[in-house]
């Protein structure tokens, strides 16, 4: 059956590619036609094209002659020519799959295919980059071919934003990005981008007082490079938008020293696989003594298991220059994927805390959430999305579940040559790293180049120390030098050079055989010598330290050799002391050379200890699908939350008719109030006091003898002259300060409302989540659980909007003093670009600044309260 699956499925991938084959034909067919036109005849298609889409044409109809004149602008800019298999790559863009074209074949390129074709629209398209770099670099290299075609182009970075300027430039090649309103930027037919600032700007948008605020018009078509990396290894991780909550305390210092006391076996058990840490009764007992508590797990001390749960993580699972480093006195975490400082991010729920005094540094203060929003969900809204990798295969499953896109495998321009040889299995982690060593000074002296990946900052610096014993010169490139990662690989390729890499580090820019030669001083002839004796010498030989979890990490380092049908050769080192191997079977392979009586530096090579590595690897990325996959089935409660209240943030900042909906709110409130304290056919059942109290909290009364006026009147009576009144002393406010004063003062109620008890509702559900598991022990679905729990939540959340509104509306601006109202400015939260983040528990934060604010003055987050009183600040 497996057989017949796999069969279908390339069949399907073939079948697919037939298909485009044909379509290729046309645009080739366009080729010489295309050549005859001028530079004006080329720019003026674009308006053709958009003509013909305001009639009715579809943009399937228009692709052969889009991509045709993309092809030729970038033949006259560029100098260079999309390929055959880079127009089936745009093909699979454009019908919204992940086209997955091995290191090499050009996806920048692909991708400009069909963000022209989309372009044409006017609706926007965003392409999507893993850093800011690659961003900047994409939006200036493929800016010229935009440029020739009439179309405008914007960049959004951390740090700015910027359009291409076409005016300043003599030739194409001369284009550069300036500096421009982030709005503006948006603006352009196509913006590139980081997924987090695309997502942050969607969250911030959604933030804004005014509509003028917001920078984003509508997420229409999204391309996400490097596909696999920003939907399937940053899926776990939230955007968040954040501000200061309350100070650290002293916790995270004490139990820093109290836990490293412990003895692991004895007082606390580690489990690799899930990656957790658990104190066992002997571990619970010392705690209990060292913190003169009875009970730890009692409900008073729930705090304290919290900081013991943090402190024990920090020391046991978190190592630094693996998992971070410090710099300048920070906890700076690295990405486990590409060995990037992920500078801003922070772990979440007082985790960084921990590390923070662990490594005793000066410990933060913990944030509340304003606004938050997962890639997964930010992603999937977009009418249409594609992606492009050179390694997708391996996630077609999760890909095509969670965001409902297809993998198509494009082939490659020029057969691949690269020899991908037999892992190396050592016994122990010494005897392998001394095989590698001697290994690389065998490939280095012979003139071939070297790439090396590892697995952390630790074991390339080791790697490096080794090699220079041996009297090898490497570059070692890690999360520490990750400003000058594209500049040392890109030179990873000439004669004689070894690259110490950090997994995935300089992911994005090319490695040629003998060099990049835009950024070497060499004369043209000695580069071309330079690239055919390392063609000779058998190419870029690639040496992986380590077998990563995912196969797709461990492929995507395999890649950066043998592109364009290159020459090259890839080899795997493994020993059982290894992470995946001490984890997932290592055991069995133990035994076997023990009984075969091999000794520590005497490796196996066997095609089936290879397979059995790959089974782990698979094991290992079906648990991590299921833990995403549990992630977006919780994160689409809050989803659905979020469309909500969003949803009606827009209508309030559009300007809509805000008048009507707010006396149906009062209408409702005076109903359900005058319902409850009424209850009898005559004022002598009624609850006067209660009546009177709920009214004025609702109406300013004028006088105290309201009660007097509705004494002889019927419960239905009642009702219509409290509603009679409401109306009129709407009117009056409107009349006193006029209507467009009135409609902002709306909006601002409404807003300020809205935003503070969203803010309210993120923190209890995030609090429900994290004790909804407990309901597995009476035998009920915790996500069941939580969706239904979520929605009463979220109906509270509701019915408390309305119920602030309503009692803000009358009295907002109201001078008590002398009966008469005013328009109060309230101003918005300012929200400071930036990051601060996790994985499961990483968060990516924008925080606002609240470090200038004293605790008497007015809260920066719009709710009229002091500091301290707004944010529980101690008096």
């Amino acid at each position: 059956m497996f057989k017949k699956i796999l069969g279908f499925l390339v069949d399907s991938n073939e079948k697919a590619l037939e298909n485009m084959d044909l379509v290729v034909g046309k645009v080739n067919e366009l080729e010489e036609p295309w050549e005859l036109l001028s530079v004006q005849q080329l720019r003026a298609k674009t308006e053709e094209f958009k003509a013909r889409l305001a009639s009715g044409e579809e943009l399937d109809g228009l692709l052969p002659e889009a991509f045709a004149s993309v092809r030729e602008a970038a033949k006259r800019t560029l100098k260079q020519r999309h390929f055959d298999v880079q127009i089936m790559g745009g093909m699979a863009l454009h019908s919204g799959k992940v086209a997955e074209m091995k290191t090499g074949e050009g996806k920048t390129m692909v991708a400009t295919l069909s963000v022209y074709l989309n372009a044409l629209t006017s609706l926007g398209v965003h392409v999507v980059t893993v850093n800011d770099y690659l961003a900047k670099r994409d939006a200036e290299w493929m800016g010229p071919i935009y440029s020739l075609l009439g179309l405008s182009v914007g960049c959004i970075q951390q740090d700015g934003s910027f359009l291409l300027d076409v005016n300043e430039a003599d030739t194409y090649s001369d284009i550069k990005l300036v500096s421009a309103i982030r709005k503006d930027a948006y603006l352009a037919d196509i913006t590139y981008g980081t997924n987090n600032e695309f997502g942050f700007d969607y969250l911030r948008d959604n933030m804004a007082i005014e509509e003028s605020d917001q920078v984003q018009r509508g997420l229409h078509y999204a391309i996400v490079d490097e596909v696999d990396n920003i939907l399937i290894d940053e899926a776990r991780t939230p955007l968040i938008i954040s501000g200061p909550a309350q100070e650290s305390t002293n916790l995270y210092s004490n139990f820093s020293r109290l836990v490293p006391r412990l003895q692991v076996g004895d007082d606390y058990t580690v489990d690799e696989k899930h990656k957790s840490v658990n104190l066992t009764d002997i571990g619970i007992g010392k705690m209990e003594k060292w913190l003169n508590v009875d009970n730890l797990y009692a409900t008073d001390n729930f705090v304290l298991t919290h900081y013991i749960e943090n402190a024990l993580k920090a020391e046991v699972l978190f190592q630094r220059d693996r998992e971070y480093v410090v710099n300048d006195g920070e906890v700076v975490i690295v990405d486990e994927f590409t060995g990037r400082l992920m500078s801003g991010r922070r772990y979440s729920d007082g985790l960084h805390q921990a590390i923070e005094a662990k490594e005793k540094v000066r410990i933060q203060r913990e944030s509340v959430t304003y606004a938050t929003i997962t890639l997964q969900n930010y992603f999937r809204m977009y009418d249409k999305l594609s992606g492009m990798t050179g390694t997708a295969s391996t996630e077609a499953e999760e890909l095509d579940k969670i965001y409902g896109l297809d993998v198509l495998a494009i082939p490659t321009n020029v057969p691949m040559i690269r020899k991908d040889l037999p892992d190396l299995v050592y016994a122990t982690e010494k005897a392998k790293f001394q095989a590698i060593a001697k290994n690389i000074k065998e490939i280095h002296d012979s003139g071939s180049p070297v790439l090396v990946g590892t697995v952390s900052i630790e074991k390339s610096e080791m790697l490096a120390s080794m090699l220079k014993h041996l009297k090898v010169q490497c570059e070692v490139l890690n999360a520490k030098q990750h400003e000058k990662e594209a500049e040392i690989v890109a030179q990873a390729g000439r004669i004689g050079s070894v690259t110490v890499a950090t997994n995935m580090a300089g992911r994005g820019t090319d490695i040629i055989l003998g060099g990049n030669p835009n950024s070497l001083d060499l004369p043209l002839k000695q580069w071309e010598e330079d690239h055919d004796r390392v063609v000779q010498l058998g190419g870029l030989h690639i040496v992986g330290t380590e077998r990563h979890e995912s196969r797709r990490i461990d492929n995507q380092l395999r890649g950066r050799s043998g592109r364009q049908g290159d020459p090259g050769t890839s080899r795997f080192y493994v020993s059982l002391e290894d992470d995946v191997m001490r984890r997932f079977g290592g055991e069995r392979v133990k035994g076997f050379m023990e009984w075969v009586g091999l000794g520590d530096e005497t490796p196996i090579e066997s095609g089936v200890v290879n397979k059995s590595i790959e089974a782990s690897q698979g094991k290992v990325e079906g648990f991590h699908f299921e833990m995403r996959k549990h992630l977006v089935e919780y994160d689409d409660v809050m989803n659905t939350h979020r469309d909500v209240i969003y949803k009606e943030r827009r209508k309030i900042l559009s300007g809509a008719d805000l008048a009507t909906n707010i006396k149906e709110m009062v209408h409702e409130d005076l109903i359900s109030v005058i319902e409850a304290h009424c209850q009898g056919d005559s004022d002598e059942d009624w609850d006067s006091l209660a009546l009177e109290s709920d009214l004025r909290s609702i109406l300013p009364l004028p006088d105290d003898s309201v009660l007097n006026t509705l004494k002889d009147l019927n419960k239905v009576q009642v009702l219509e002259a409290v509603i009679d009144y409401a109306d009129s002393l709407y009117v009056q406010k409107e009349n006193e300060i006029g209507s467009e004063d009135l409609r902002g003062l709306e909006r601002i109620v409404m807003l300020r409302t809205m935003d503070i008890n969203w803010l309210h509702h993120l923190t209890t559900m995030e609090n429900l989540r994290q004790g909804i598991g407990l309901h597995a022990f009476g035998q009920r679905d915790p996500l069941v659980m939580y969706k239904r729990e979520g929605h009463e939540m979220f109906q509270g959340l509701l019915a408390r909007i309305q119920n602030d509104i309503v009692r803000a509306i009358y009295h907002v601006g109201q001078d008590r003093s002398k009966g008469t109202s005013r328009p109060q400015k309230v101003t918005a939260p300012k929200i400071q670009s930036g990051l601060t983040g996790s994985r499961s528990d990483i968060v990516r934060t924008s925080p606002t600044n609240f470090s200038k604010v004293g605790r008497n003055d007015p809260c920066p987050c719009g709710s009229g309260q002091k500091y301290k009183r707004c944010h529980g600040v101690a008096a």
